[in-house]
């Protein structure tokens, strides 16, 4: 008989949005779908807690719409928890690369920063960890910022934890602190979308996809 192993799973949503979903039709992701598919059937997914900040319309209003139809899609799944950064947008001098002659050598651009999400990840990982609140961990993040919490997870608290892979490619750095790996596939990410219709709570309530994204 297999023994169940408690499982919390930590997500880096630009990371996953950036390296997995941001040029394919997959976006109306269930992340507990997701990563049932990518464990065993021993992992018990006790809560997924899934790290994102609200983005800006400044360039396209329609932006903010479809992250909190998301967020409100995730709000259905009973294991997800959502942690919110933020996000700095200020204008910054850059060089260019190649300036023309007697022609300008830096431009002005508006530079946008996450700021909270990593970090809140991190703290979360080594917190829920030392608590012994599971017996695996899995991180959806290919951010070397994590190097060191995923290393001290494995080796000082003695942990099993996971990193999967977004992008398809090789198993990176962070991947070495890992216990173990794992990688996702576009046929994942298809057999794990919500539907396009979520009822939630009472007198017919629900949430729907984005038509464009």
């Amino acid at each position: 008989m297999r023994s169940v192993k408690r499982t919390y799973v930590y997500v880096d949503g630009f990371n996953l949005y950036y390296r997995t979903l941001r040029k394919t039709k997959f976006k109306w992701l269930n992340l507990e779908a997701l990563v049932r598919s990518l464990l065993d059937d021993e992992n018990e997914i006790v809560c997924i807690r899934y790290f994102t900040a609200p983005v800006s319309g400044k360039f396209d209003p329609g932006v903010p719409v479809r992250q909190q139809r998301y967020l409100q899609a995730l709000r259905t799944l009973p294991t997800v928890s959502i942690h919110e950064g933020n996000f700095l947008t200020r204008a910054k001098i850059r060089p260019l690369v190649h300036p023309a002659p007697d022609g300008p050598t830096h431009v002005e651009i508006w530079n946008t920063e996450e700021k909270g999400s990593d970090v809140n990840l991190a703290t979360y990982l080594i917190h829920d960890a030392w608590r012994d609140l599971f017996d695996v961990a899995v991180v959806l993040s290919q951010d070397t910022d994590l190097n060191e919490p995923v290393r001290i997870v494995r080796d000082e608290i003695k942990k099993s934890i996971g990193v999967i892979i977004l992008d398809g490619k090789a198993p990176g750095k962070l991947s070495t602190f890992g216990s173990f790996v794992r990688h996702i596939t576009h046929a994942d990410l298809a057999a794990s979308q919500f539907p396009d219709i979520i009822p939630f709570g009472q007198r017919g309530k629900a949430v729907e996809r984005p038509s464009e994204w």
